[in-house]
């Protein structure tokens, strides 16, 4: 893997690289004076945290199931004069970005968070499609999501993440930013260490577990890397916070924050990598994000799929399979 850091050191805003197989880190390395053991922004890649933390919930019973609409959660949060569609969102709209409401991310980021309710700004947003209908990628409705958790359990966004992920995980999960109600963003700002968020990855590759301890239930993470939708910026498919590539013949699940903040996890090869980048660079402009991807397709993966079919070094005379 020595050819592939050199590679990746070659991407002036990468800050991190760890790529691991089976659980064995293969590669790792920090650039330009960052670490892997501190957290840095995340940025929308905390969209892949929140779809973990609404799957427990469901398993717990705080929420019903993804097709429960949200407004049953929110209560008196819903404005009155809210178009009457709104009740017709649920959780599974809002988790696949199906919500129809106009978006609140891209441009209209600004506007939104300098309101002083964003809860009630992204529910009075006009529709521009029906609920279930395209894909529209909006921070909105994943904030919508970290406030039925606060609601519905009584206890903030970061309670939960840290007793339901931080806790069993083992890893730092600290304050991020709030709304003007107090509720933690959901879906943007929150901080993890590139190697907390390799544990993360790993506990969605093997299945919801890490180290035999179960995090989530096995069919979350079945459900979320269920294609639902598609990008309308790359094409690739959309599940619960995850999205769905094929690099080099094999299904490439991944995670992704502004500026190049990537999870990327592959089944078939037991590998979860992570790469964290400068936050404040946008990862679109430049093709940046095309890089990265190129990063795992051509250099990451046939080095992986080269080590798998590496003879053992055991010394052992056992016939091939």
């Amino acid at each position: 893997m020595t050819a592939t850091v050199e590679r990746a050191r070659k991407l002036e805003n990468l800050r991190s690289l760890i790529v691991s197989q089976h659980g064995d880190i293969v590669a790792e390395q920090a650039f330009s004076g960052a670490s892997l053991e501190r957290p840095t922004n995340i940025k929308s890649a905390s969209k892949t945290i929140l779809s973990a933390l609404v799957g427990i919930a469901i398993e717990r019973g705080i929420f019903k199931g993804v097709d429960q609409p949200v407004a049953e959660l929110l209560g008196s949060s819903v404005p009155q004069d809210a178009d009457e569609r709104v009740r017709r969102i649920t959780i599974d709209h809002l988790l696949s970005m199906r919500a129809g409401l106009e978006r609140t991310s891209g441009r209209n980021y600004g506007a939104w968070v300098s309101s002083i309710n964003w809860v009630r700004y992204v529910l009075t947003r006009p529709f521009v499609d029906e609920p279930g209908g395209r894909m529209l990628y909006s921070t909105g409705s994943t904030h919508l999501l970290s406030a039925a958790l606060a609601k519905a359990s009584k206890r903030s966004t970061l309670e939960l993440a840290r007793e339901w992920l931080g806790e069993p995980l083992e890893v730092m999960v600290p304050p991020w930013t709030r709304d003007p109600q107090g509720i933690y963003l959901g879906g943007n700002e929150m901080a993890l260490s590139p190697r907390a968020l390799l544990r993360f990855g790993e506990t969605y590759r093997q299945g919801g577990t890490i180290e035999g301890k179960r995090i989530l239930p096995e069919s979350w993470v079945k459900e979320s890397w269920q294609p639902r939708t598609s990008s309308p910026f790359t094409g690739d498919r959309y599940g619960y916070g995850w999205y769905m590539r094929e690099m080099r013949g094999h299904t490439v699940y991944y995670a992704w924050g502004f500026g190049g903040q990537m999870l990327y996890v592959v089944p078939s090869l037991g590998m979860t990598a992570v790469m964290t980048s400068d936050p404040t660079e946008p990862s679109r402009e430049d093709n940046y994000i095309g890089q990265l991807h190129a990063l795992v397709a051509d250099a990451i993966i046939p080095a992986l799929e080269a080590r798998q079919h590496e003879p053992p070094t055991t010394g052992s005379t056992a016939p091939a399979p």
